[in-house]
Parts: structure tokens; sequence; C-alpha cells
């Protein structure tokens, strides 16, 4: 399906070119107004300044005005502030403006304001202890304040107007509620010590300058949205063209390159057909594009034999993986018809094919050999070499030799032929089911680890030969195990100890007996799953560097199973007595020829048990089925509490006389004891027991 493409590349370029031309716009606005404001303040406190030097200047004399102010402040000073509220305060203050100074000061300040475009203009002290600023002379037609009076200023008043050094003129810009924005400058007046008894204070509106930025704003605002718009638009009409208009046109052929593959359209030049000239890297892309669809044509002819050989190459590596998993036995319970051991064992290669096998098999019927095996490398070459050696160490082993014996030729057929020098690590064990007896020889493997009943797994450091394939004359010896019923024995190669975590660290020995003592009690398919989930946990997410084979056998040892079933004595429980047996018969893989044999022995006995066993006729009679372990057969016992009657004493029917000259019964007996193996009378504790073994 041909993918949408959206149009959001010209929407974007627009946005960002609009937004970056605002942007600009803005810190233009911004540094503009800043310079505006710097400029407009700094001559608005020029101003200011100035016309404090003016309002100092029209005093007539200096020292005059500085000892009536210092009088003033005296007064002031040496009243609490308690009592400036009081009328003594008052009246003193009221005295001082009666004299002619006051006067004449006043008379300078009016003229000063009337000439001069100022808000206000007044001589005044500040008290930096209550923070007031006391007037002295204030001239103010409309709100006078009269000497002495004082009103709360700022902090920032305080420390702009009198801790500031008076040559540098200071100057004050605060914005109150009651007279907005102001400009206040300072002009000190000296005594003839040199000491600054008052200010000429000069408060200028600041609003016009608020005024101005705001009118200065407004139009700069209004200039730059216009310029940024058509720069803008500008800007992204010249980037649709050179820019998003190609690419697009870029897009627009990679998709018809994809369709076009995709529907095995053999075409090519779908970038050489764009006629991009925007002398760019937009330009340069169309010609990069241009050079990789025809180096994806000759790749894509290469891919395509490559793709077809790895298919090959894996199909064929599944198939030998799906063999050699075939090779080794993988049907678990592999003998289920017998109940004196259990055996489990897994291989997990660390490529498709590994090097690393197991095997068990029956040698006869009382001998299971095992084997456990390593080859050096991995891979193909090693999966051959492992599947040689597997065959051979069977083969010899069922010759009947001891495994010594088989190491020793398996050596010496593999070397041969063995030109790329590979060896083997094998350990070869033959069991006695019967008793637990083990003998074993090992080349070069790694040691087994044995647990017996009522204890924990043990290493086993046996004697060591040489590895098979590295020496034609090399020797090897056999030694001995004993497995006690309930014993398990477990196998391994290198692969497991030697698992690797990320930070390079082993499994290592210790940490595989501790999971092993950890599954004492579990069956070896669990033992061999806990082993594997623990490996698991330590390698975490560290790549698996060598095969893990592993082979557990717990042995149980020779088990008697006896079954029985007791019916009436009667010939019409026959049936039910045979087809119990049979069963128990066929779950043994008895051959049909014994059973056929069987049946009619059960036949037999059971119908002399059922005519002649009880004088009332009747009675019970139970048949006993015991599976023999050493010897492959069965024991039949038929139990009654009958008339004591041995059956063998009767004498043997002449069977070479015809029929009709033959004595009437013996016959049946006769057969029992032709066809069974034993047959065996007693009286036991008044009851008649007969006893048949059948081998097969």
């Amino acid at each position: 399906m041909k993918a949408k493409r959206p149009a959001l590349l010209a929407q974007r370029v627009f946005h960002l070119t609009l937004l970056g031309c605002i942007l600009l716009g803005v810190a233009a606005l911004v540094m503009g107004m800043i310079l505006y404001y710097f400029s407009m303040s700094g001559q608005r406190q020029e101003f200011t300044r100035d016309m404090a030097e003016q309002a100092f200047s029209s005093l007539r004399s200096a020292s005059t005005t500085a000892a009536y102010a210092n009088e003033v402040m005296t007064i002031y000073r040496e009243t609490n502030t308690e009592d400036r509220q009081g009328e003594t305060y008052a009246a003193m203050m009221e005295r001082m403006e009666e004299r002619p100074i006051y006067k004449v000061l006043r008379s300078h300040m009016e003229q000063f304001l009337n000439y001069n475009d100022v808000y206000a203009a007044y001589i005044g002290m500040l008290d930096p202890v209550d923070q007031n600023v006391v007037f002295i002379v204030d001239p103010d037609a409309e709100d006078p304040r009269s000497v002495g009076q004082f009103e709360k200023v700022s902090k920032k008043a305080i420390r702009t107007l009198l801790e500031t050094d008076p040559s540098e003129k200071p100057c004050l810009i605060e914005y109150t509620r009651e007279y907005g924005w102001m400009c206040t400058a300072a002009a000190p007046i000296r005594n003839i010590q040199g000491e600054v008894c008052a200010f000429v204070f000069v408060d200028a509106p600041y609003d016009t300058v608020m005024v101005g930025l705001r009118e200065f704003s407004f139009g700069i605002g209004v200039a730059l949205l216009l310029l940024t718009a058509g720069i803008a638009t500008f800007l992204a009409w010249r980037m649709k063209k050179t820019v998003v208009e190609p690419i697009n046109s870029i897009a627009a052929a990679a998709e018809s390159y994809v369709e076009d593959r995709r529907n095995g359209v053999e075409t090519d030049g779908h970038f050489a057909k764009l006629n991009i000239r925007t002398g760019d890297e937009v330009e340069n892309l169309q010609k990069v594009m241009n050079s990789m669809e025809q180096d994806l044509t000759e790749i894509e002819s290469t891919l395509t034999s490559v793709t077809a050989e790895n298919e090959r190459i894996g199909t064929e590596l599944d198939l030998a993986r799906r063999i050699q998993a075939d090779m080794l036995p993988n049907i678990f319970p592999p003998f289920p018809e017998r109940t004196d051991m259990n055996i489990y064992a897994s291989m997990d290669p660390a490529k498709e094919v590994g090097g690393d096998f197991y095997d068990f098999f029956l040698l006869d019927r009382d001998h299971l050999a095992m084997v456990i095996a390593d080859v050096s490398g991995k891979g193909v070459p090693a999966a051959l070499f492992m599947m040689i050696s597997k065959i051979l160490v069977q083969n010899y082993s069922m010759m009947g030799v001891s495994p010594k014996d088989v190491l020793e030729r398996v050596n010496q057929q593999i070397c041969q032929n063995n030109r790329e020098e590979m060896f083997i690590t094998v350990w070869l064990g033959i069991l006695d089911l019967k008793n637990g007896h083990m003998t074993c020889a090992n080349a070069g493997h790694e040691y087994p680890i044995l647990m017996q009943p009522n204890h924990g797994f043990e290493i086993i450091k046996d004697r060591h030969g040489l590895v098979i394939g590295g020496l034609d004359s090399a020797r090897y010896t056999n030694y001995e195990l004993k497995l006690d019923k309930g014993a398990k024995l477990f196998i391994y190669t290198d692969g497991v100890p030697e698992a690797t975590n990320e930070e390079g660290q082993l499994f290592g020995m210790e940490r595989l007996l501790e999971a092993l003592n950890e599954a004492t009690d579990k069956k070896p398919q669990q033992i061999l799953q806990t082993i594997r989930h623990k490996v698991d946990a330590f390698v975490g997410n560290a790549p698996q560097f060598d095969d893990l084979t592993m082979l557990c056998l717990e042995y149980i040892g020779p088990q008697h199973l006896v079954k029985e079933v007791t019916k009436p004595a009667r010939v019409d429980s026959i049936p039910a007595v045979t087809a119990f047996i049979t069963e128990e018969l066929e779950a043994m893989d008895c051959p049909m020829k014994v059973q056929m044999q069987i049946e009619l022995a059960i036949d037999e006995l059971f119908s002399n048990i059922a005519h002649y066993a009880y004088a009332g006729g009747k009675g019970e009679a139970t048949v006993r089925i015991e599976h023999l372990t050493e010897q492959r057969g069965v024991m039949l016992t038929f139990i009654d509490t009958g008339i004591a009657y041995n059956p063998l004493e009767a004498p043997e029917p002449d069977v070479t006389l015809p029929a009709e000259e033959r004595q009437t019964g013996g016959l049946g007996i006769f057969m029992v004891r032709k066809t069974m193996d034993e047959v065996a009378y007693e009286h036991v504790d008044g009851r008649n027991v007969l006893r048949i073994k059948k081998l097969f």
C-alpha cells in the first residue's frame, strides 16, 4: 500500500520562519525599549540634577541657609518622636517661620518654581534614624509643608540621597501611590565647615519617560510585526521552492522505487529523472540517491543469491541439528518397562549443531552403558566428529568388552584418520542393573558426581587418561563404582562449570555442587532442570559460549512386583483371571507365543481347582503374578484352601498311545510341565500352593 505523505514540511518551514522572525523582532523590540528607556531616563535624571543645581544657585547665601537649616534640625533632633506631634514643637517651628531668612528662602524657591518645569522644589533634610524627610522651606502653592514638618521616606531614598557621595549628584527614581513615578535630585547645602546641613530637593515627573516608552514600544512593535510577516512570507516561499518541493520530489521518487521493487518491476532512473538545480545539499542529496539506487540494484542482485545460499545453508544446518538430536536418545523415559532405574539427559548446543554428545543403551537385559563426551571445537566439524565418535563408542561397547578396551579401540580408530588433529574427551560407564556395580573409564573428561542414599552429591576424582585422538598408543584404566539403591549419578561436559556471566566469572564446580545438593530429593529430569535454571540465572544476558550437556541416572535396583487376584473357585471365573494375567503380560512385552502357553496353563490349573479342590463346590482361589527382574519372566502362583492334593504326583500319560487308548486325566498337568520352565507344589498352613515359572 502506498504510504500517505503528509504535506507538513512547508507548514513547518513557514511556522519556524515566522517564529524565528517573531523572536528576532521581539528581541529587537526589547533591545530598543531598553536603549530608549536608559537614554530617556538618563536625560531625565540629568535634567533633574541640573534643576537641583539651579535651585541651589538661586539661594543668595549657602552659609546663611545652612545655619537656618541647622537650627531647624536641632529643634527636630532634640524633640522625641511623640513630642513632635505636640503643640510645643509646633510653636517652636512657627517661630522659625517668622524669621526673615525663611521668607527670603521661600521667595527664592517660589521664583524658581515659577520659572522652571518641575513638579516640586523644596529645602529639607533626611533623618536616617526615623527614616523621615524634614521640610525646612516648601513653597508648594497647593500643599505647602510648614517648617519642621516631616514625612516617611523609603530606605532606598535614604540610601540613595544621604549615603551617596554628594559630589556624585545623587538622584532617585521611585514610584509612590501619592505622586506616581517621580525623579528626585538633591543638591547639598553645606556650612562653613563643609558639613551637609540640608538639601535642595527637586522633584521632576518621571511619567513622561514611561509614556514615551509605551508610545515607542507600540510604534516599533507594529513596524516590526509588519516587517516580520513580510520577511517570514518571503523566506517561507523561498524555502518551499529550494527545499520543500525538491525534498518532496525525492520522497516521491523513493516511493516509486519501493513500489516498483515490491511489485517486481525492474526499472531504473527514479532519481536520475529529477531536475533539481538548487546548488546546495538538496541537489547533492538527489545525486546521492541516484547513486544509491544504482548501488542497491547491484546489491539486491548479489543479496538475492547470498540470501538463497544462506537459506540453503540454514536449511541444511537445521536438518543437521535435527539429525544430531535424533542421533541422541531423546524419548523419556527411554525404558518405560524398566523399574530398576530412572535416567534423563539433555544437550543444548552453543551453535546450530554441537560437539557434545551423550548416549545410553542396554548391552543386555542387565547391563546399561552410559557415555558423555565433548569434541574439541564447535559447529559442523565438531558435530561430524561427534557422530563418528558416538557410533564407534556404541559399536565397541556392544561387543561386550570393558570400558577401557572400548576407549582404546575407539582411540586407535580415530587416530588412523585424524588429519585435522581433533580430539574428544569421553567418560564411559557400564552399570550392572542387578547389583549397582559400575565399571568406568575416563579419557580426559570431567569428574563424575555421585550421590549415595542419605548423602549429598560428591565429586569422584577418578583417574584421567589422555583424550581420544591425542595419541594412538594411549592406554586407559578401568575403575569401579558401587551404586546403592537410590543412588544418583550426574555426568556433564565442561560447558556447565565453565558457563560465563557478563563479568567474566565462571559458574564453577562449587556452584554446581551447591545446586545439585539443593535437588537431592528430585528425579533426574528435575535435577537437570534445576541446574539449567541456576546456570541461566548466573549467566544472565551473556551469550552461551559452550555446549551444555548433562546426564543424570537414578539407580533404583531390582524390584519384585507382585500382583494377585482372588476369584470364586468356579469355571466361569477363568476368563476374568486370564484377562488379569494377560494385561500384566502385555505390559511386560511378553511374546505372544508365551502368552498363549501361560493362558493354557491358567485354564488347566484353575479348572482343576474349580472341579476338585472343594468338596461342596464353594471356595475361592487366588492367582498371584510376580515379575522377575533378574531374569526376564514371570512366576504364577495358584493358592486355594481346598483338599490337599499334589497334581505333580499324578502319573504322566503315555502320549505315544492313540487318544482312544490313553487313560483319562493327567494330560493338562503334563502340558503345563512341558511348556513351563519350572513347576512346583507345596502344602503350607492348610493351603495348596502351586507355582509355575516361565521365562521369555
